[in-house]
């Protein structure tokens, strides 16, 4: 017998699920085919019932949720569930997605999700480039990236310093092998390529370095 599979889930235990229990009953949803999870925080381990409404699904019936957000998961994870229930004969109903009712069985449904599945990896590769974008930009200005902080060899330093004999910015060359001006000074006067400073990190004749 084809059925309509219900699952609802709130956050806390201070919430209600009458609203989506009434939703979801009144989209023919039966109460012995609704299942919810109270005081659940979408991950796996806590939410008994939404793996419970999983295994009693079979081929034919359909997935019904109040909103997207009740999954828990994020736009390309949804897409991906979505395509997972299709695989097992499933169709997945949101009874309210971008104001209306959306059911993947639906030609409209189906082209809804597969738009959504465009913009979402077109908004994850933004998030990326940008993310890339960052990186390259906090790199060439010789900015910590995060992390462990990189170990500056002697030959790092004896190199860095040949170039400074050679006429070349003390500044852009420290940029160059990603250390600060600071670390090449302490790094130099420990090889005995400039002489101590009683501590200065920055001798005054580098002023315009």
């Amino acid at each position: 017998m084809i059925k309509l599979i219900g699952y609802a889930r709130i956050s806390t235990r201070q919430q209600d699920t009458d609203v989506q229990r009434a939703e979801l009953l009144a989209a023919g949803v039966r109460r012995d085919d609704l299942y919810i999870d109270q005081g659940s925080s979408g991950a796996r381990a806590a939410c008994p019932q939404f793996y419970a409404s999983l295994t009693a699904l079979e081929p034919g019936d359909t997935f019904v949720i109040a909103t997207l957000d009740r999954l828990g998961q994020s736009t390309l994870n949804v897409l991906a569930f979505s395509k997972r229930l299709s695989g097992q004969g499933v169709e997945l109903r949101v009874l309210d997605l971008g104001g209306g009712d959306v059911d993947t069985g639906t030609p409209t449904g189906s082209m809804l999700f597969t738009t959504m599945a465009a913009l979402g990896q077109m908004e994850h590769e933004i998030k990326r480039e940008r993310v890339l974008d960052s990186i390259d930009r906090r790199r060439r200005a010789g900015k910590n990236l995060g992390g462990r902080p990189r170990r500056i060899t002697n030959r790092q330093i004896r190199n860095a310093n040949r170039l400074i004999e050679a006429g070349e910015p003390t500044a852009q060359v420290a940029r160059d092998f990603g250390m600060s001006r600071a670390t090449f000074y302490r790094g130099a006067r420990t090889l005995g390529l400039l002489p101590d400073q009683s501590g200065d990190e920055t001798p005054e004749s580098d002023g315009a370095s």
